[in-house]
């Protein structure tokens, strides 16, 4: 009787909005005020954020910028971008210089919570990996002892790399540098035997700073998780929750079919999950306090996740990065989102 009771009570919170959406803290309420979202990102990784030749912004991890300004202005282009580096991205946004990070950085326990963070998805599932000149000789990561190594501090690139050396029994000499153009010049000029980094960096590296890319070999082992996302600062939860939701609506827009070419039809469609994500049935807008067409301006103004992936750093980019990990859970990859219900 008493379970009863107690679950009757919970249903009546439920629906008479008592337990509702949550409230604006001081970060979301500044966004509003200010009228655009400041987004950190990297200082140049193409495919993932880097300035075109026109100097605007591009990437898999711009788009998550672009497209939680659509779910919370209707318009994509209301972002400032700044440019961190892997050392400077935290502070930044414990300085609340930026809103959001969005920057090929990994989601570890303690940046989740010693530093006072949210991590509010997974935006690209990766992991460390070598870079190589083939002239080495090298096929494999286990050949790599007593081999110079460049790689950026304050990273858990720097950490990985350590271990991996340490428990195969193989020493390196580290040649450390912060600065993202700096390191790879220095490789590419052959001060270093070795680049180490996210797998997709060395794509992109490869891809967009080689002189020859065909004369560089990526090594086949992949050394680490690293599950890169955005990251907001801990106490607006309102804010986290436009966040996480943009990156998860994306990512069920792809799984029911919605797409920038097509999402104006799909407004006409009888199935009821496809108008609730669309806002034809409202409700959902109003629980994470946005327009309840945040879904719609999102997939119009930025597309679905698949089609950023494919845009960015997929097979028909310089990248030619396959889905892999990244594709949805239905095609054999790790990308799944939450229920818009």
């Amino acid at each position: 009787m008493i379970r009863k009771t107690i679950a009757a009570t919970a249903s009546v919170i439920a629906l008479s909005g008592f337990a509702g959406a949550a409230q604006a803290g001081a970060d979301l309420d500044a966004i509003k005020a200010r009228g655009h979202i400041i987004c950190g990102v990297t200082t140049g990784v193409t495919g993932f954020s880097a300035t075109d030749s026109q100097g605007k912004w591009t990437g898999l991890e711009v788009d998550v910028c672009r497209a939680v300004a659509a779910a919370l202005f209707g318009d994509a282009e209301k972002v400032k971008y700044v440019p961190t580096t892997a050392q400077q991205r935290f502070t930044a946004l414990q300085s609340k210089e930026v809103d959001l990070l969005s920057r090929t950085t990994t989601y570890t326990l303690q940046r989740d919570t010693a530093l006072g963070f949210d991590f509010t998805g997974i935006t690209y599932y990766d992991g460390q990996g070598f870079m190589v000149p083939k002239k080495l000789g090298v096929k494999s990561a286990k050949e790599l002892n007593g081999a110079t190594v460049c790689v950026q501090p304050g990273t858990t690139t720097e950490l990985n790399l350590a271990d991996y050396f340490r428990a195969n029994k193989m020493t390196f000499k580290p040649v450390v540098i912060e600065n993202v153009e700096e390191i790879r010049q220095a490789f590419f000029s052959g001060r270093c035997d070795v680049y180490t980094t996210d797998a997709s960096g060395l794509y992109s590296t490869r891809a967009a700073n080689a002189p020859k890319p065909d004369d560089y070999l990526i090594l086949p082992e992949i050394i680490s998780k690293e599950p890169l996302g955005p990251v907001v600062r801990h106490g607006d939860n309102q804010w986290a929750d436009i966040v996480r939701w943009t990156l998860f609506a994306m990512i069920e827009a792809e799984e029911n079919g919605i797409t920038s070419k097509n999402v104006d039809e799909m407004l006409k469609s009888d199935n009821p999950n496809i108008k609730r994500i669309l806002g034809v049935t409202p409700g959902m807008g109003k629980s994470l306090g946005v327009d309840e067409k945040w879904v719609y301006n999102i997939v119009k103004l930025v597309g679905n996740y698949g089609e950023s992936f494919e845009r960015n750093v997929g097979a028909e980019t310089p990248l030619k990065i396959e889905r892999g990990q990244n594709a949805l859970w239905t095609k054999g990859g790790l990308q799944y989102a939450p229920p818009i219900r």
